[in-house]
């Protein structure tokens, strides 16, 4: 399912929680949303809009019977942690979180208030849930992706690539879901015979520097795991693969429709 059609159901799903569905009978009802970009990010407005879809065509009409409070906080440690605790201020009845870098401080900043996560990739691993069969506590979600599938993506490396010895992996250490897609990387690596170079994405001078220098060599390919900064320095990762001519795989369709649109 692609994602817009996947936050289209969630919009159902939102409006199926406990308590939210019986606006009808005690007035309006109000839903948060927090999302870790910035105001004119395309793909994050078109994903909203598949959301307010889905609620629409669960019965739920803006100023009739629900309110939405949508924060854009970009996707500076700072600005969520802000935005979170403004969202929670508010009292929603729920809060939509995109991904674990908004699911962490909402969790912290309230005791009371239900939430419906996306993205987020190991939420028992990140301590957000207490099992997958039964979350516990006050959160709830979806899962993107299972940890083996970060092994995959090397394998499609390999496969369109076949001459790739050598694969820089971009990650986020801050992030756990980032060490977890690495290890699984590095578990499968031997059995390609591919040697691994781990490229820490804290800024964009170390990226480029980094990739700069791993591409001097000949026979490497890039890969790009999932996390909020790979969405911050997009632009960047795209153009230095292209510059150096490194072939890419990268988690999500985006990054390779937007090489394609205007690195082609």
């Amino acid at each position: 399912m692609r994602r817009r059609e996947f936050l289209g159901a969630l919009g159902g799903v939102v409006a199926a929680w406990p308590g939210v569905a019986r606006a009808q009978q005690s007035g309006t009802r109000r839903v948060g949303i927090l999302l870790p970009a910035a105001a004119d990010d395309v793909e994050a407005q078109a994903r909203l809009g598949a959301f307010l879809q889905g609620l629409q065509q669960s019965g739920w009409s803006i100023g009739r019977n629900v309110r939405i409070d949508t924060r854009w906080a970009t996707t500076n440690a700072d600005e969520i942690r802000r935005h979170a605790l403004e969202m929670v201020a508010l009292l929603p009845d729920v809060i939509l979180a995109h991904g674990a870098t908004t699911l962490a401080p909402l969790l912290q900043a309230n005791r009371t208030v239900p939430i419906v996560f996306v993205v987020v990739a190991d939420p028992v691993g990140g301590g957000f849930v207490e099992s997958l069969a039964r979350p516990g506590g006050r959160a709830t979600g979806f899962m993107p992706f299972e940890y083996s599938l970060s092994g995959k993506w090397l394998e499609l490396l390999k496969q369109i690539a076949p001459d790739v010895t050598r694969v820089a992996v971009l990650r986020d250490t801050a992030n756990p879901t980032g060490i977890g897609q690495f290890g699984v990387i590095q578990a499968i690596a031997p059995s390609l015979r591919i040697e691994l170079s781990p490229i820490n994405m804290r800024d964009a001078g170390e990226i480029e520097r980094a990739i700069s220098a791993f591409a001097r060599t000949p026979h490497g390919g890039l890969l790009l795991t999932a996390s909020g900064l790979a969405q911050l320095h997009c632009d960047l990762i795209i153009a230095l693969a292209a510059r150096h001519k490194l072939p890419a795989i990268y988690f999500e369709r985006r990054f390779a429709s937007t090489t394609l649109a205007d690195f082609l």
